[in-house]
């Protein structure tokens, strides 16, 4: 086995836990290949293997995000437009793993800060879409082309998302009091100590946010998983069902949850023979269009550009998962 599979197995699928929680289960005179002991020991592995990896990640990559706070990042994008601009904002969104209702108070201090509605727009769906964390998290129950094919895909999205809202000269439809909000000046430097502060109380506030969706998402992982027939999930949602990407994306919207909490589900979805593609869109439906984060949204912006916002999303949403269940066998 190479040093990458290795690492892969024990650090990142964390293979020994999952074998630990097993003997654990049969310890407590459960048997792991029946539907009760089956479920504890998928719950069980599951929230202790997202929370050990959540804090690690989080830990790293708040360090990270240390050097790129909102007025560094505006500073980066300011003065610049086209495609470029769409891209350079969709990969710093990579960078900021904010939820999609707490990326509105960045959307607003961008727009006041007079950058074009395009690059905004690529960021903000970007944010709560793809972060460094859920790719790792990707990896670890999936494998990593499938990890970094939803990063490209949600790259895409955000991209080519934020450029068609920028050629549709809706600037008008952004509300008024925005343009006046106050824009806060250069970036403090911090020192190593505020680093490691902010990177440990960033630990502490996305655990604090998280954790619910979390346990909810692993447990309905688990009653799919070990509950629910295969046979009846693939009648519903089966690869070759047409309708599977256009429900699941109808699914995911009404919900709010990080991408945290939708892992496990995905995760158990797949294992039930659900198609790639499906399980994709109901993740990004679930993060970039969660009903939340659209109500909060219409605050800011007007009907007719929060309505093509949505449409633009979806609709790249619905083809992204219509493609993967296409080429879902390159991945199997």
């Amino acid at each position: 086995m190479s040093v990458f599979a290795w690492a892969n197995d024990q650090l990142l699928r964390m293979t020994w836990l999952n074998d630990l929680v097993g003997q654990g289960v049969v310890a407590i005179g459960l048997d792991p290949a029946s539907r009760l002991g089956g479920s504890v020991q998928f719950f069980v592995y599951d929230v202790i293997k997202i929370f050990i990896l959540l804090s690690v990640l989080i830990f790293a990559i708040s360090w990270v995000q240390s050097h790129f706070p909102p007025e560094r990042t505006r500073a980066i994008l300011g003065g610049r437009t086209g495609l470029g601009a769409n891209t350079l904002a969709a990969l710093l969104g990579t960078l900021t793993p904010f939820c999609s209702c707490s990326s509105i108070p960045l959307f607003i201090g961008f727009t006041a800060a007079g950058l074009p509605l395009a690059v905004t727009f690529s960021f903000l769906i970007s944010s709560p879409l793809v972060d460094l964390a859920s790719v790792i998290l990707l990896a670890s129950i999936f494998s990593w082309p499938i990890a970094l094919a939803y990063v490209a895909v949600g790259l895409v999205v955000a991209i080519l998302g934020g450029t068609l809202i920028g050629r549709l000269g809706m600037e008008g439809q952004v509300a008024a009091f925005v343009r006046s909000v106050p824009v806060t000046g250069t970036a403090v430097t911090l020192t190593r100590g505020e680093r490691l502060a902010y990177a440990r109380d960033q630990v502490a506030e996305i655990i604090h946010r998280v954790w619910p969706y979390v346990l909810i998402g692993v447990g309905l992982g688990a009653a799919i998983h070990n509950w629910v027939p295969g046979d009846l999930i693939s009648a519903l949602l089966g690869q070759d069902k047409w309708w599977s990407v256009p429900v699941a994306v109808l699914v995911g919207i009404p919900m709010y949850a990080d991408i945290f909490g939708t892992l496990p589900i995905a995760e158990a979805l797949v294992g039930k023979g659900v198609g790639l593609g499906t399980v994709l869109a109901f993740m990004m439906a679930v993060t970039a269009l969660s009903l939340p984060s659209l109500i909060m949204l219409k605050r800011v912006v007007g009907m007719p550009l929060l309505a093509t916002f949505t449409a633009v999303v979806t609709a790249g949403i619905l083809s992204i998962g219509l493609i993967f269940n296409a080429i879902s066998h390159w991945f199997s």
